[in-house]
Formats: structure tokens, C-alpha cells, sequence
């Protein structure tokens, strides 16, 4: 059982005694053998678990979605730990305690054993500042503490690269549906569990069940109770609980998606390269996840007006058109109905041939402003407005509404370099011929 900062603080046991703990706590793994999921880093002969084995683990951080199982482990490992275990949750602690469990360490408070270790069990981790991470610094580094961090957010964001160098990064991935399916099984059966309350799920309620708790195990676990504390047995003492039950139990999906996070900017990669690469089932897809998860209509629109830029471009330029008008549109309308003028913006540019000509154009522009040949501006394209004239600018331009087919041959450029290769996608083809009747002859700078 981990310790906690002062004995005195640590929570008193639930009245009625453990029973009345949560399903999730009553069912917390006491054996990895008992863990389900997370192959890739609990499996046999992975490197964790050989190191959790032999009791040789060092500071660490645990990272992943809710439920998976970052704090069962490191609960797991406190308890069989050689070490004089704190545990705290980095939205409460502040500098004073940390303070209190180095000094601990080093032997200052409670005549500490020199042949024990200490080991912090610090809880949403990513809400330290940079102030209280570099406070654990000295002691992570001089092996003072033995750290486990948990974070539901990508460490290499908010923690510190000082400390996160020596951290073990370990990963926990969403738990697969036949993970969430051992694990309801398990709760169904388990004395500890809700074997006593003799419930049965239909198989409409228990795939309704696993279908909608996200890949959270604790979300899972939370409904499962519900579900059988709240149905009434039959005559013969079962508590029989069907697809109804079930939704009821569990509300509504759980979207894993904060707009501050990093699924925030996962999802919208996600968007935008499905509309990148015509796949308008998948583009619309994300978008709905996203609105249903309260992103701004706004900031949606704002990438479909870059994806119809910069990989539509010329190719169809009337994309560019459409997302504007539903940019303004949404913004008008706003939720729910703005929804729907996204998605057709967003299905017509997954939809519409696909050109970056104009992004590589611009980009190798700049990249020619930056390292290129300096290049002034020709006198003949001057302004000759005000006292310009008298100073030579202007003269000699030709203006080509004055000749055939309105073009005429002359330098707009002095050292002339080709940025813009229109492709041979949707109206870029036509593009790319009437250039190739200008330009004539192999490309400029080639």
C-alpha cells in the first residue's frame, strides 16, 4: 500500500470497509499476469517488466489516454517496491512537499535507513511547472528518489528536457476491444467484483459497452456497476441487464479530445491530410469528432481555407472560393448548422483534383529571396508616378493589352528563375498549356 506525505493525511477506508470502494479499485491489478493490454511494454520479455521483476526499475513517466493503465502499474509497482513509497498529485503538491520528501531521502526526517530508497509516485505530472520540475532535478539525477511521473499528455511538451533525459518514457496505448472484453469478463465473475450481485448482460449490452467507453477501462468498469447496482433483481435473484441498461449506464460516448492537448492538433493532421488525399469519408469523419467534441467551428474552417490553397491550388480554384463562403458562413450561422456548411467544404476539397504548385512555388520564391542573387526592380516596371518619369522609370514597358493576344515578351525579372510548374491535374492542364505557348522553349533557369 503506497504511503503518503504525512501518515496522519493518508484516507481513512470508505465506511462499509473495501467493498465499497469503486469496481476500478476493487479490481486493480495485484499480479501483471492480471494486467490486460499493453503487450508492447508488460509483456514477456519486455523490457519494463524485466525490470519491475527484478525490482530495478528507475525514474520513469507513464503516458497515455485515461483507463489504460498508468496508475494500476505504478500502484502495482509501489507495492512491491524495496522503498518508502509517496504518492501525490502534481495539481495539489506544491514546492513544500517536495522539499519535505528530498529531505526525506537524504536521510533528514524519520532516521532514514540508508539502505532504502524512496520512490515518488507523482500523478499528472504535465501540471508541474517548470520551477517544481527542476526542484526534483538534483534528486533524479543523483538517484536521491526514484520518480514514477503520470501524464495523460505528451511529455516531450510539458516536461522539461533536463528531467525528461532521465526518465524511461514509457507509452500506454487506448485498450483494444478484446482487452476491455477480458476485462469486463473478469469484473462480471470476480469475487471481489460483482459476482455477489449475480448480473447479466446480454451481448447487445456488453458490446454497447465496450464499443463506447473510448478504450477507458475505468470508464468501463464505472458503467458495469452502475448497470448492476441500479437494476432490480428478477424473482430468482438475477439482475438481468440489456442493451437499454447499458446506454443508459454509460450516456454517451467518451471522446478523447481536449482542445489544449495534443489530440487537439492529432485531429486536425488527422482532417487535413484526409482531405489532402481525397478521401472525403474520412475528412468528414474527423470534422464530425471534432465539432462533437466542442472544437471552434472557426478554427475547422480556418484549415480547410489552407488545404484548398495549399493542395487544391489551381488544379480547382473554385475550392478556394467554397471555403471562404463557408468560412463566413459558419462564422454566421454558427453550431449546429454551421456543421453542415463545413462539411460540404470539406467533402468538395477532399474531392477536387489535387495541386501544391503554388505552395512549392512560394516557397521556393522565399527560399531565392533568402539565398539568391539580389535583385533590384528594372527601371521599365518603376513606378512613374510623382517624379518617377523624370528619373527613367517606366520607360520602355510595354503594355500587353496593346499587343496580340495581350502579351508581349519582356523581363519582369532580372536573373529570370521558374517557381510556378502548374501539374497536370483539373484546370492546372489548361494552365500549363497556355504557358507552355508564352514561355516556349525548355523552363527558365533549367
Amino acid at each position: 500500500m503506497p504511503g503518503y506525505l504525512f501518515e496522519d493525511n493518508a484516507p481513512a477506508e470508505p465506511e462499509g470497509g473495501p467493498a465499497y470502494r469503486p469496481l476500478a479499485a476493487r479490481l486493480a491489478p495485484k499480479e501483471l499476469s492480471e494486467f490486460s493490454g499493453q503487450d508492447e511494454i508488460l509483456g514477456e520479455g519486455k523490457l519494463l517488466r524485466r525490470a519491475i521483476e527484478a525490482d530495478t526499475l528507475k525514474s520513469a513517466v507513464f503516458y497515455g489516454p485515461p483507463g489504460c493503465g498508468k496508475t494500476a502499474l505504478a500502484r502495482y509497482i509501489a507495492g512491491r517496491a524495496n522503498a518508502k513509497v509517496f504518492e501525490l498529485n502534481a495539481v495539489l503538491a506544491g514546492v513544500p512537499d517536495l522539499r519535505k520528501i528530498i529531505e526525506y531521502s537524504r536521510g533528514l526526517g524519520g532516521g532514514l535507513a540508508r539502505s532504502q530508497r524512496v520512490l515518488l509516485v507523482l500523478d499528472e505530472i504535465h501540471h508541474f511547472n517548470r520551477t517544481q520540475q527542476d526542484v526534483l532535478l538534483p534528486s533524479v539525477e543523483k538517484g536521491e528518489i526514484i520518480l514514477i511521473g503520470m501524464t495523460t499528455e505528451n511529455p516531450f511538451f510539458y516536461i522539461n528536457q533536463a528531467l525528461l533525459s532521465r526518465f524511461i518514457v514509457v507509452e500506454f496505448k487506448p485498450l483494444k476491444a478484446e482487452h476491455l472484453s477480458d476485462i469486463f469478463d473478469r469484473a462480471v465473475t470476480h469475487p471481489e467484483g460483482l459476482a455477489n450481485f449475480k448480473a447479466e448482460f446480454t451481448p447487445g449490452a456488453k458490446k454497447y459497452l465496450v464499443d463506447n467507453c473510448s478504450g477507458d477501462a475505468r470508464r468501463l468498469l464505472n458503467a458495469l456497476e452502475l448497470a448492476a447496482v441500479t437494476t432490480k433483481p428478477g424473482k430468482d435473484g438475477v439482475r438481468r441487464i440489456d442493451e437499454a441498461v447499458a446506454r443508459e449506464s454509460i450516456q454517451r460516448r467518451s471522446l478523447r479530445y481536449d482542445r489544449s492537448s495534443d489530440e487537439h492538433y492529432d485531429h486536425i493532421s488527422a482532417f487535413i491530410k484526409s482531405m489532402r488525399g481525397s478521401d472525403p469519408d474520412a475528412a468528414v469523419y474527423w470534422l464530425a469528432k471534432m465539432l462533437e467534441a466542442g472544437e471552434d467551428p472557426r478554427f475547422v474552417a480556418r484549415r480547410i481555407l489552407i488545404c484548398a490553397s495549399e493542395d487544391v491550388g489551381n488544379a480547382n480554384p473554385m475550392a478556394l472560393v467554397l471555403a471562404q463562403s463557408a468560412f463566413n458562413s459558419a462564422e454566421v450561422l454558427g453550431m449546429p448548422e454551421a456543421r453542415i456548411i463545413l462539411a460540404q467544404a470539406a467533402i468538395y476539397v477532399a474531392c477536387s483534383p489535387k495541386s501544391n504548385a503554388s505552395y512549392m512555388a512560394v516557397n521556393a520564391a522565399q527560399q531565392e529571396v533568402k539565398n539568391g542573387a539580389e535583385r533590384e526592380v528594372p527601371l521599365h516596371l518603376r513606378d512613374a508616378s510623382k517624379d518617377g518619369e523624370a528619373l527613367g522609370h517606366g520607360k520602355g514597358y510595354k503594355y500587353p493589352h496593346d499587343y496580340d493576344g495581350h502579351y508581349v515578351e519582356q523581363q519582369y525579372m532580372p536573373d529570370p528563375v521558374r517557381f510556378y510548374e502548374p501539374t497536370d491535374q483539373g484546370f492546372e492542364i489548361e494552365i500549363g498549356k497556355r504557358l507552355k505557348r508564352l514561355r516556349g522553349g525548355p523552363p527558365r533557369g533549367a
